[in-house]
């Protein structure tokens, strides 16, 4: 079968090839890939910034975003031939930790943890993968195609989860939101945020289509620059560090921020620290990170998903790529939100 490789932490090392077909285990389930998403993790994969091939193998399979239909599945499952499912990309660690052996392994204490397409474990992006059926989500299937969608949506159904928790602390009753990076991760956070009946506002440096139009069909204000408001919650998805440090810098009583960008490793941030203290301190705020889901969370992401506008979710797709034109999906082109790599004809 054709899968789509790299040689972790090799620069110029992916490439289409054949690998062996998966083997199904006991408890394992066959799946075909229909769709595999690409975001900025793979770029940075192929770049070779970091990435672990599975134990004994020099390769190692790209994709954590899928979509699959199943083709065998073991008795019992509750999954069936023709199922639509997506796979959950991180797995607990093997001693475990006591928050994997919780089924809470996004939270790893040891970082033993393995996840598909990134580290110690081949991704989707192969005609075919097969794994156990605990680690499988099943989505309704007239999501079709927008179901690949599903794993960004996972980031955000954990960040909101954690978000209306720390929110417990008090009498919380938030009105507004706001949201910086409108891409597919922070398109999702908007999503989530509507679907709470919150004013959502989206921040973003693109002033071109499509970003301002799927704001605006969602129902959120869509801003360039940072607005002139009062947030009692902020989402931060672009990683973006002057987008950050002014984050951080506002100062509204009993305000929660979560960070789920990742910043270039490269870039260096001043950070004026004594206005920072005494705005969390004096406003009873809350700042946060937030990284990965757990099943809890692919369930959340999922019934978001089977609850929007799936004409809205599938513009949010901007570039499909068939299997024989692959090297273009992962290529960054102007007014890109997701680019899927279609493994079906």
């Amino acid at each position: 079968m054709r899968a789509v490789t790299i040689a972790p932490r090799s620069k110029g090392s992916l490439r289409l090839e054949e690998v062996p077909e998966p083997v199904r285990g006991g408890r394992e389930v066959l799946v075909e890939t229909l769709a595999v998403g690409v975001c900025g993790t793979d770029r940075e994969l192929i770049e070779g910034h970091y990435g672990e091939a599975p134990a004994g193998q020099s390769r190692l399979v790209l994709g954590h975003e899928s979509l699959g239909r199943v083709l065998e599945a073991p008795a019992g499952s509750g999954l069936a031939k023709g199922d639509l499912v997506v796979g959950i990309v991180r797995h607990p660690d093997p001693v475990p930790c006591a928050n994997c052996a919780a089924g809470e392994w996004d939270m790893c204490r040891n970082g033993r943890y393995t996840e598909h397409g990134i580290k110690g474990l081949n991704g989707f992006a192969s005609q075919f993968f097969a794994m156990e059926e605990r680690m499988l989500v099943k989505i309704e299937k007239d999501l079709g195609p927008v179901g690949v969608l599903l794993e960004p949506a996972t980031v955000l159904a954990k960040a909101w989860e954690h978000i209306e928790h720390i929110g417990r602390r008090a009498k919380w009753s938030p009105r507004r939101v706001l949201v910086s990076g409108a891409g597919p991760v922070g398109l999702m956070g908007a999503l989530m945020g509507v679907q709470r009946g919150l004013e959502v506002h989206l921040q973003d440096h693109n002033r071109n289509e499509p970003k301002p139009a799927l704001a605006k069909q969602l129902g959120a204000a869509y801003h360039t620059g940072r607005p002139q408001l009062e947030f009692d919650v902020e989402i931060e998805c672009s990683g973006a560090p002057g987008v950050i440090a002014e984050m951080l810098a506002a100062a509204t009583p009993d305000r929660v921020v979560c960070l789920t960008g990742l910043s270039p490793g490269d870039h260096a941030q001043g950070l004026n620290i004594a206005p920072f203290n005494q705005a969390m301190v004096l406003g009873n705020q809350a700042v946060f990170g937030s990284v990965n889901a757990n099943r809890r969370h692919y369930e959340a992401g999922a019934r978001a998903l089977a609850a929007a506008d799936k004409g809205w979710l599938s513009k949010l797709m901007t570039r499909k790529v068939s299997l024989d034109r692959w090297q273009e999906a992962y290529e960054k082109h102007p007014g890109d939100v997701k680019t899927v790599l279609v493994f079906e004809d």
